[in-house]
């Protein structure tokens, strides 16, 4: 990953497809979500970048157990403002104008090289969102993931997200429920400790692809603090099944858009 010359650089250079994750909610998880679909994507053979622009709450170096390293050092192709902060108790308080011109540098100033990019969004639909959206109008999307856990509040806080991606033209790749009940590791039953069904109604509703549930897992909470690959460590768990078939079912959309395009 290397900087892209000049102040003309194009948007997103060097990038074969462009995901976001978006929810209306915070506290659902797209971080967790964007961290292990990027995983997910390099098992499956991709070369994969990740653009964290939850410029105020950036998580993402954490998880990916690059917490401490500065941009020049991290081995992966990652870039996040917490990169930029001299300690991580910083706070960034900036306005609107500020948050956008730092997302168009962090748009165009990267020379990928990847197969895909993830990119993680702050919850809602603020200047981030419209930034990040007038900024791409020009790049490779294949669209969005929209992330929501299961009960009603959520639900209708996410409703509000499908319409925004409408109004600015992106993708709905489809919906994603995250922590849908807890499965026993001993009897594989499933218990729904915060609702059921949620995110399918919604996608049902919205005429979009429901992609599937990821269950509660207390490994996976565990492997985001720690920086460790949920993936590698838990290959066979009803989480990491879901995050397998979300990419058989993203690489397939970008297989169709590709055919399409020629």
């Amino acid at each position: 990953m290397t900087s892209a010359a000049g102040p003309n650089a194009t948007i997103l250079e060097g990038v074969g497809q462009t995901v976001l994750v978006l929810s209306g909610k915070g506290g659902v998880g797209k971080s967790t979500v964007t961290v292990q679909l990027a995983s997910a994507l390099r098992a499956a053979g991709h070369s994969v970048g990740v653009l964290d622009i939850d410029l105020c709450g950036p998580s993402i170096p954490r998880m990916l157990g690059l917490e401490g390293r500065d941009v020049l050092t991290t081995p992966q192709s990652v870039i996040s403002l917490a990169f930029f902060l001299d300690s991580k108790s910083d706070a960034v308080i900036w306005r609107g104008p500020k948050k956008n011109a730092m997302i168009k540098q962090l748009l165009t100033s990267i020379m990928w090289n990847v197969d895909y990019l993830i990119i993680d969004t702050p919850p809602g639909t603020s200047d981030e969102h419209i930034s990040v959206m007038e900024n791409l109008r020009s790049a490779a999307v294949l669209g969005a993931v929209v992330v929501t856990t299961p009960q009603m509040m959520a639900v209708g806080d996410v409703a509000r997200e499908l319409t925004f991606c409408r109004r600015t033209g992106i993708n709905i790749l489809g919906v994603l429920e995250n922590m849908a009940g807890f499965v026993c590791p001993n009897c594989s039953e499933c218990s729904n400790i915060l609702a059921t069904g949620g995110g399918e109604q919604l996608a049902v509703k919205a005429g979009v692809q429901f992609l599937g549930r990821v269950p509660i897992d207390p490994m996976l909470a565990l492997c985001s603090e720690k920086g460790e690959n949920y993936l590698v460590k838990c290959s066979s768990s009803p989480a990491a099944a879901t995050f397998q078939a979300l990419v058989t079912t993203l690489t397939s959309q970008s297989d169709n858009q590709m055919e399409v395009e020629k």
